[in-house]
């Protein structure tokens, strides 16, 4: 790091002028990567549910309709009137660009009950369109403004009222929401954070680095992000989060250099010497910490969910720019800027920290009462992570959209006003089955509760009994050696009882030979299983590499696994806090109003435990940096810990404060997940930056006293060996 200090400021015009051309380069391709961004990646495509669909597509030339339209009319959906109007509906839908084919209640042979509404006054149409994603959502955005009845709009269909749902409408209306939510969000935290960062550095230039480092994050991010939508789907949150992270993780770092910058110059060394050193003792925080939080944002990669698995992208590019940014970028404007970084000056006194002040005392009063102090955090601590007792964790759906939003008003209709859930039928795909085999299969499976209707190729069989005369009807649904058999089912399928369903459905035994159960349902609980079984490796592959890089920092085998064991604690009060909001529908006063819908989102769980996981290694790191530079310095252990959180506690706390209040903005989008995102990462940095590092850290660094530094021989022998300590 001290021969990276020394290049930086031998060539430190050369160094800025390369890396702007290289933003700016990249930014050419990085603005391209939004056009090409889903709102979808929840499901599991390696599961059973995923080869139905695959099947469906290429054996059947069949999918899912991406847009479901229900129209509501002021007679019997049989009255004159009433197929008048349905007949100029199709005609409409089929005349609209992009739209493939259109089939209805009154298409179907025989009219199928469960296609029009309990009160006989509303039916079902289901769009299909072309396999552009992109220009699906354009559609589906182009029939919601068209037939929008929440905006009161005037109709050419006077006795009917036109809802749009369907998976396109919802994401074409999540994509809104985060557009018009976002500008909003940063229309408030931009001018906020700029006001905290000019208290925060105490100068005017020096609280304009953190946007230098944060640029070149989110900028080089997009270049990034560009390049994973052109080789697999990427989702578009993942600019989400790059916008908070770049941000909060520019402000960390920045403020590190920075103060450490102001130290060396204190201590009079000339600027070249005091960026060099700067650079050696904060870039080396900085390097170690930016390599520790993209290790764990890489474990989102694991998953088989491109919701997730884009984060990985999106947060691992992020970090690693930040790390550049800030060790290589930002030295070298400070090496040219010299004293100048003081320019502007806002607060009294020598921005300069001191050994002693609130930080200190802190540290020695706990460290004079550690049991105490220990016992009454962690029993606040364990209060909050027993809210988590009742958590039911699901997937998302239209709910995660305002109440009032049109697609969650047209899908309220479809959950309350029709019995069964024809848009979200059971798919069973068969493989090798005979004719007399399907039509036992079909008896057998319309037996089941919960199944109001069960069609293939051998008929329509309801309650046990098959109707073999509808046989021709479903004649398509065998192709080569596959057979489709489609049931519909009376529970919601994106609940447990939807997936308890699909459970009985997998059970049923047949005499034939394969065969593979899908359907919304079964994408639902098959991504629920995807993340459980998946999370196992993932927590062991972030454990892991943790306890590795913080050894490889510290020196230490205690101090990595009690960091490591405090995340944890952290983590679950998190989530526990995350349940009494969103499970029991409290702070509405604060962060919006929401659709309670007694479950938490599992991968949005997920993402805030990773992304929160990944923060609170940032500040560990931070805080350790110092303990360990005292304690080798020859100060005891109680001494170190007393003068690093005294050094560091100032710029942890703001830190975290700032991108608090970066990932916070994002309760302003009215999307759920995208509030549990934001009030999650900034409640956990903010516990962690505060309670944690400055309670518990101390309590038990005083209480294994010179344990903490303890290693085996031979580990300690690799160490130095490979030259990692200051």
């Amino acid at each position: 790091m001290r021969k990276l200090g020394r290049f930086v400021t031998n060539h430190s015009k050369w160094v800025l002028f390369g890396l702007a051309a290289l933003i700016l380069a990249s930014t050419f391709w990085g603005f391209q990567a939004f056009s090409g961004l889903k709102a979808g990646g929840y499901d599991d495509p390696g599961a059973d549910s995923g080869r139905v669909n695959q099947l469906l597509k290429t054996e059947f030339s069949q999918h899912v309709a991406e847009i479901v339209i229900i129209a509501d009319f002021n007679d019997d959906v049989e009255a004159p009137a009433s197929v008048e109007t349905a007949t100029k509906l199709v005609t409409y839908l089929k005349n609209t660009d992009g739209v493939v084919g259109v089939s209805s209640y009154y298409t179907s042979t025989p009219h199928a009950p469960a296609l029009r509404s309990i009160d006989g006054k509303a039916a079902y149409f289901f769009v299909d369109l072309t396999s552009d994603e992109k220009r699906q959502s354009a559609i589906a955005q182009d029939l919601m403004d068209h037939f929008d009845v929440t905006a009161n709009k005037t109709q050419a269909y006077s006795n009917a009222k036109i809802y749009v749902a369907g998976w396109s409408s919802v994401g074409s209306e999540i994509n809104g929401e985060i557009s018009s939510g976002l500008a909003t969000a940063e229309s408030i935290a931009i001018p906020v954070t700029i006001i905290l960062l000019i208290f925060v550095f105490g100068s005017l230039v020096a609280s304009g680095l953190p946007f230098l480092v944060a640029g070149i994050s989110i900028l080089g991010s997009f270049f990034f992000i560009w390049v994973s939508t052109q080789l697999t789907d990427t989702s578009v949150f993942a600019v989400n989060l790059v916008t908070g992270l770049g941000l909060g993780l520019g402000i960390d770092y920045a403020l590190l250099i920075v103060n450490r910058y102001r130290e060396e110059r204190a201590r009079g060394l000339a600027t070249r010497e005091a960026v060099v050193e700067t650079v050696a003792t904060a870039g080396r925080t900085v390097f170690f910490s930016g390599v520790t939080v993209a290790v764990v944002m890489l474990g989102l990669g694991f998953f088989p969910q491109y919701f997730l698995r884009s984060f990985a992208v999106g947060g691992v590019s992020s970090v690693l720019l930040a790390v550049v940014g800030a060790v290589v970028v930002l030295p070298a404007f400070i090496n040219l800027l010299g004293d100048k970084v003081d320019k502007g000056k806002v607060l009294r006194g020598q921005l300069t920290p001191k050994d002693h002040g609130i930080w200190s005392s802190i540290a020695r009063f706990v460290m004079r009462r550690p049991l105490p102090v220990l016992f009454v955090v962690l029993l606040g601590l364990g209060s909050l992570l027993s809210l988590a007792n009742n958590v039911t964790w699901g997937q998302v759906d239209d709910r995660i959209l305002p109440k009032t939003d049109r697609v969650v008003v047209a899908s309220d209709i479809m959950r309350t006003r029709f019995e069964g859930r024809e848009t979200s039928p059971y798919q069973v795909i068969a493989k090798g089955a005979s004719e007399s085999q399907i039509a036992d299969y079909t008896i057998a499976l319309s037996k089941l509760d919960h199944i109001k209707r069960v069609q293939s190729t051998a008929g329509i069989a309801q309650d046990g009994v098959l109707d073999p005369g509808y046989a021709s009807v479903f004649a398509d649904y065998k192709q080569g050696d596959y057979q489709q058999i489609q049931a519909i089912g009376d529970v919601e399928p994106r609940a447990i009882d939807g997936v308890n369903l699909v459970g009985e459905i997998r059970k049923l035994p047949n005499s034939f030979g394969e065969v593979w159960v899908g359907g919304s349902a079964a994408l639902y609980g098959d991504s629920m299983a995807g993340i459980s079984n998946t999370l196992p490796w993932v927590a062991l592959w972030i454990i892991i590499a943790t306890l590795l890089l913080l050894f490889l920092f510290t020196g230490s085998v205690i101090l990595p696994i009690k960091a490591v064991l405090l995340n944890m604690v952290s983590l679950g009060a998190t989530i526990g806090f995350l349940t009494w909001v969103f499970l029991d529908g409290n702070l509405k006063w604060l962060i919006g109003d929401f659709n309670v819908t007694g479950t938490l989102d599992s991968s949005s769980m997920v993402l805030v435990a990773v992304i929160a996981f990944g923060l609170s290694m940032d500040y560990e790191l931070f805080l350790l940096s110092r303990i360990k530079e005292q304690h080798d310095a020859g100060l005891s252990t109680t001494e170190s810990v007393s003068v690093g959180l005294q050094r560091s506690g100032r710029i942890i706390t703001t830190a975290a404060f700032v991108l608090a209040v970066s990932f916070f903005a994002f309760v302003m989008i009215d999307v759920s997940i995208m509030k549990m995102l934001g009030l999650g990462v900034a409640f956990a940095i903010l516990l962690d930056a505060t309670i944690v590092r400055a309670l518990l850290v101390p309590a038990l660094m005083r209480l294994f006293g010179d344990l903490n530094w303890w290693a085996p021989a031979w580990m300690t022998r690799i160490y130095k060996k490979l030259g990692l300590g200051h």
